[in-house]
């Protein structure tokens, strides 16, 4: 069957490398046929089953800030696995506490807050533990949380009501209810709609599935106080943000505000799955024996991945890294004719690009034929979200590679 002819499943089961006899994908078509099918990685370069190279400036949506196969999380994964897998959270494991400490040391900026960690296995259940929490907290009839417009918090049905995009609503109906949205960066109307049936805000500090948009210290100043006078809590959705994404530990430090809830995942395991909802001693406290559960979350592999990481990272100085790499890369992007303009923090960054003949997504597919990896956020705009370790080498080799690729869709 030639590909002009085949059917989206025949497509897709031959990306997914799937035998050749059969007629469909066996995997669900949550996602469209994936254009490669990579095999390894090693540091901020992946390779396909034809061994080609790519340059990654994705890092599997913020995830591998490390870059790919780190050995520190490699070995300590392995070293895990041949230890101990899996007891249940009815027991304790070794790696726990002392990431959850490290944790909280971390959301204080170097200073221990005190507060408490739930682990989890993801993004968004990380944000239906907060969700959880905050209807804990308000009781009942407090139930409501304000969260922004074009923000992603998640694909449950909870987190997809609490995501600000209303397209991504329809075939989903009826959604549970409990959310308010409003505009994005606009505290006079967070402050009319922040009525005594809202128990907490829930904002990103950039809006990363939504266009890469940043907040501002006014928008997070103000929302900490608003907060503060309703007694609400200010939740902060870190997934795509957190640990060193943004050139700070977390995204609200650089709008000086400490928050009741932190929400992460992502980056903490670079590739294993775990996420966490972090909350004040007060907040948290607000959760009794059997309120909240999750069978995997904080298991001994992706915790000891996570200790791992967070070792590496504080090593290395992780935020300063990406501040340092986010100010070349940023420069060696606003030196090319068909950029107008690059928006983000640290080094998750959205290129404005101008004079093309294609919408960004399909830019983003011709990078991905010529060996770079990124993704078109928005039909104007590429999302970039590179390995904090990336070198000024490796900046210069994935600019290269987008410079020539907008160069031959200048309109």
């Amino acid at each position: 069957m030639s590909s002009s002819t085949a059917s989206p499943q025949a497509t897709h089961r031959a990306a997914t490398g799937a035998p050749d006899a059969m007629a469909q994908c066996p995997i669900m078509p949550t996602y469209g046929p994936p254009p490669v099918q990579f095999i390894r990685g090693a540091g901020p370069y992946l390779f396909d089953r034809d061994d080609k190279k790519y340059v990654d400036f994705l890092s599997g949506l913020a995830v591998t800030g490390l870059g790919h196969s780190h050995p520190a999380v490699a070995e300590a994964v392995s070293a895990q696995a041949l230890r101990l897998q899996h007891v249940s959270n009815l027991f304790a494991t070794e790696h726990n506490a002392e990431v959850a400490l490290t944790l909280d040391e971390l959301i204080g900026d170097g200073t221990p807050v005190g507060g408490h960690t739930f682990f989890c296995n993801s993004g968004a259940e990380a944000n239906e533990a907060a969700l959880k929490l905050a209807r804990k907290w308000g009781g009942h009839g407090r139930h409501n949380v304000v969260c922004a417009f074009q923000s992603f918090h998640g694909r449950t049905l909870a987190t997809l009501h609490a995501t600000g995009q209303p397209s991504k609503w329809e075939a989903f109906q009826p959604l549970p209810e409990g959310f308010k949205h409003v505009v994005w960066n606009d505290l006079d109307e967070l402050e009319r709609v922040m009525d005594d049936t809202v128990a907490a805000v829930l904002i990103e500090p950039v809006q990363g599935e939504g266009g890469v948009n940043p907040a501002t210290a006014e928008y997070f100043q103000g929302i900490r106080r608003i907060c503060d006078e309703r007694g609400a809590l200010m939740m902060v959705d870190e997934v795509q943000t957190g640990l060193g994404r943004t050139g700070r530990w977390f995204g609200f430090q650089h709008f000086d505000v400490q928050p009741d809830v932190v929400t992460m995942a992502k980056a903490l395991g670079n590739g294993m799955p775990i996420g966490a909802c972090w909350a004040t001693h007060e907040a948290a406290n607000a959760f009794k024996p059997g309120d909240h559960a999750t069978t995997y979350g904080g298991q001994p592999l992706a915790t000891a991945a996570a200790r791992a990481v967070l070792d590496t990272m504080r090593t290395i100085d992780a935020p300063g890294l990406a501040r340092q790499a986010s100010e070349k890369l940023t420069a060696a992007l606003m030196a090319l004719p068909n950029v107008s303009g690059v928006r983000g923090l640290g080094l998750l960054l959205a290129v404005e690009l101008q004079g093309i003949d294609a919408p960004a997504p399909t830019v983003a597919a011709a990078c991905l034929d010529a060996g770079l990896v990124v993704n078109g956020v928005t039909p104007t705009a590429l999302r970039l979200a590179p390995p904090l370790i990336i070198t000024d080498e490796h900046i210069a080799e994935g600019v290269g590679i987008l410079a020539q690729v907008l160069e031959a869709h200048a309109s």
